[in-house]
């Protein structure tokens, strides 16, 4: 990949930026994202009960997402709880509104 001219978009960012986008282009994860931010954790259970899909497909999201960075896990015994990673997902924003801005300037 070639170097831009813009140090916001170098390749290293580029790649970070395309595998924050890529986690969020989903509407389950998206749905994930949403029910983890009205708690301050919860288990795979919460999740995919709350969310009506089977713990399998729920389970693969949640390993995207945190491949990404965008929740992190805790263990409290048996039961590994989900959370937000507030810092990571405030960075996807900032791409997010910077692809955005470029996009409009074209």
């Amino acid at each position: 990949m070639a170097q831009s001219g813009n140090p916001l978009f170098d390749d290293g960012r580029l790649r970070t930026s395309v595998e924050l986008m890529r986690a969020l282009a989903h509407p389950l994860r998206l749905r994930i994202i949403a029910l983890l931010a009205g708690q301050k954790s919860a288990c795979v259970q919460t999740i995919y009960t709350a969310l009506q899909q089977d713990q399998s497909i729920v389970s693969q999201h949640l390993r995207i997402l945190r491949k990404a960075g965008l929740v992190v896990t805790t263990r409290e015994g048996k039961f590994i709880h989900y959370l937000l990673a507030e810092t990571r997902l405030a960075k996807a924003a900032r791409v997010a509104g910077l692809l955005a801005e470029g996009v409009r300037r074209d």
